[in-house]
């Protein structure tokens, strides 16, 4: 399953796919070098997602997760 990079455009939460890759540590090489070069005023977020197809990552980046639990918190 490739790696996919995807540029997450706010406020409406727009995806942009900017690259895909075969390996991690390209994947993490390329999303950092992104970050690195982005700017932060743009309001965009880059997300690197490991997904059988594009559709899927697509899929995967536009559910709502709930918050996790603070460490120490009760249930």
């Amino acid at each position: 399953m490739p790696y996919y990079i995807y540029k997450i455009h706010s406020p409406l939460k727009n995806l942009e796919m900017l690259s895909t890759h075969a390996s991690f540590k390209e994947a993490s090489g390329a999303v950092k070098e992104l970050r690195a070069s982005s700017n932060p005023a743009e309001g965009a977020t880059l997300r690197m997602i490991f997904a059988d197809n594009e559709l899927q990552a697509e899929d995967l980046l536009s559910q709502v997760r709930p918050p996790e639990p603070m460490v120490g918190d009760d249930y």
